[in-house]
Formats: C-alpha cells, structure tokens, sequence
C-alpha cells in the first residue's frame, strides 16, 4: 500500500502520531489517545500491520502495539506527519515535500 492511502485514513493518522510519542502501547490506552472505537482502531491497526509499520504482542490480556522502526517505509511516514503539522503554507510544505522526494530517490529508494 502507497504511504498516500496509509495516511489517507485520519484514525490512521492519529495512531502513527501516539504511537510516535510513546515506546508502546495498549489497545485501550491507544483508543483513547485517538479519541476513537475500539472497531476502528483494531481495523486501522490490521491495516497497518500487514503493511509492516507496526507490531503487535499479546502480554497476559493486553495487546501491546508498537511502531516498527526496522522498516524503511515507517520512518518516511513519521517524516510525512512531521511536515504535514509543521506546514503552515503550501508553499513551504510543497518545498519540504519536494525535498524529502528528492533525498529518498538519490538513497535508491522510491516513495
């Protein structure tokens, strides 16, 4: 899946964001710093899975999620967050954009 579609989904968007600011944490802590159901952030979260930006394990009765930072592709999505809440114009954000595309083709890798 595209970063574009992973990021298409606010509650998606929401995850990536607190689980960027903790180390790991549970299902139920995660639906209320997403301020969401328990069904949309399980769903978001399998989506998210099975793209590899996240893991998942089970510790007595609570799932313990956490971002996987082994994966290229979860650390060009923390740098889209990043300029998407730090852009305050479009033309600022188009520069960023453009440079973060132009650094990640010369490293060989394609976005």
């Amino acid at each position: 899946m595209r970063q574009n579609k992973i990021l298409a989904s606010s509650c998606r968007r929401k995850i990536l964001k607190a689980l960027s600011e903790k180390k790991e944490v549970t299902i139920m802590k995660l639906v209320q710093m997403v301020n969401s159901t328990y069904n949309e952030v399980d769903r978001n979260l399998r989506v998210l899975e099975h793209e590899g930006i996240i893991t998942q394990r089970c510790n007595t009765h609570k799932r313990i999620i956490r971002l996987n930072y082994e994966n290229e592709e979860t650390l060009v999505l923390l740098k889209i967050l990043k300029i998407l809440e730090c852009a305050h114009d479009h033309r600022r954000l188009h520069r960023s954009l453009k440079l973060l595309m132009e650094n990640t083709t010369e490293n060989g890798k394609r976005l």
